[in-house]
């Protein structure tokens, strides 16, 4: 199919233009830009990609009169619905937290303007030969994750259920095992990740409820330009060029100074999700002292605001650190599964690279707990690996 695309931005060399696989949807949307950019105050010429994700969603950056930058959120209603995109977003903004603000919404089209919350994430400034140089950006994801658990009220969101947690955990054996690995998934295998699942759902449903953002990772969290300060030894944040200032508020003492996006999958599930998530990343990982480190921190701040109020939670960090750990182990498997459907379905590579890290959570997990030792040996087996014994934090 043939590709238009639009100029790209002088401001910002190297920039990608627009293009378009559709007609069609190129016609709509410029319609729409050319129907809201005078009250937008829009510069249409400066139009260019800003990114894409794992999803069929993509975000586009453009100019205003005014000096400041906005995202235009493309999404094809057939393939994904911005209904809960808007609704979390005011969910986040009413519990304080920096979320982009929906300024126009072309619901039936897909086509949506924000605002734009900076153009480096916290990924990008962190220094991975110093954990603990990194300290305070992670504190500062803390003082988001903690604002958003806070605010929690049932019903607001989807639940984090047993058939959501079945369905995420089937990926594994579905994509990453039988079409990745070529594994057949049957007889005793089979059986083994049953029993397995059967003990993740159970430990992980007994935990309490709060918002969970589901991908509260590094590359989600987005700086300000110029604050945080980065890590002792690099530069700081660069300001956006000359004409393409973003919206950065003034903080006030407390508030969140980091940007939160994709957050449109949240839902209303265990508080043990999002920590680990952040700690045990899709694409970093950290020792586990500085793992330990961040993890302590949070429970500290959370038992104190009773958001840990659980058997011995609030008391205990040995008991929150193996929740937290079988929750992980949940994500582990169910985004091992989603990388391998994203190279084999969706012609993304990329993600499936990073696969072994997700292999090497699971098998860190497994080799703690005896009732995971069938499932350390049936990843040992696929894998070509070798189990080594591991330690534990409190009692197994």
């Amino acid at each position: 199919m043939s590709a238009a695309s639009s100029p790209v931005s002088a401001s910002e060399p190297g920039a990608t233009a627009v293009r378009w696989a559709n007609p069609a949807r190129h016609a709509a949307f410029d319609e729409w830009l050319a129907r809201i950019a005078a009250a937008q105050q829009l510069e249409p010429a400066s139009l260019r990609v800003a990114s894409a994700d794992a999803s069929f969603r993509r975000y586009l950056r453009i100019d205003t009169l005014g000096g400041v930058t906005r995202i235009i959120m493309d999404a094809p209603p057939a393939l994904e619905s911005c209904a809960p995109f808007v609704h979390v977003a005011g969910l986040m903004r009413d519990a304080g937290l920096h979320a982009p603000e929906v300024l126009d919404w072309d619901e039936p089209q897909g086509f949506m303007l924000l605002t734009d919350l900076g153009r480096q994430t916290m990924m990008e400034v962190i220094d991975r030969d110093r954990p603990e140089a990194n300290r305070p950006l992670y504190e500062a994801a803390l003082d988001v994750l903690l604002a958003w658990q806070q605010a929690s009220k049932p019903g607001q969101l989807p639940p984090y259920d047993e058939a959501l947690l079945r369905r995420e955990l089937a990926l594994f054996p579905d994509w990453y095992l039988a079409r990745h690995r070529g594994v057949a998934v049957e007889g005793t295998l089979r059986g083994i990740l049953e029993q397995t699942f059967d003990l993740i759902v159970a430990r992980n449903l007994a935990a309490p409820m709060v918002y969970v953002h589901r991908d509260f990772m590094p590359r989600n969290l987005m700086v300000p330009p110029g604050r945080p300060e980065p890590p002792s030894g690099r530069p700081k944040a660069a300001s956006a060029p000359s004409g393409g200032s973003t919206d950065t508020p003034v903080r006030s003492v407390g508030a969140p100074i980091l940007g939160v996006l994709d957050f449109q999958d949240a839902v209303y599930g265990p508080v043990s999700y999002d920590i680990a998530s952040l700690m045990r990343d899709a694409f970093l990982s950290w020792d586990e002292a500085f793992v330990l480190d961040i993890t302590v921190r949070y429970w500290e701040r959370a038992r104190k605001l009773g958001l840990l109020d659980y058997e011995d939670w609030h008391q205990d960090f040995g008991s929150f650190w193996r929740a937290v750990e079988w929750m992980g182990l949940q994500r582990h498997l169910k985004v091992a599964g989603i990388f391998a459907r994203l190279t084999l379905r969706d012609g993304k590579p990329k993600y499936l690279a990073d696969a072994p890290r997700f292999i090497g959570y699971i098998r860190h997990t497994a080799g703690r707990y005896r009732e995971l030792a069938p499932l350390l040996r049936l990843i040992d087996q696929v894998e070509g690996t070798e189990a080594a014994s591991g330690w534990a934090f409190g009692r197994v």
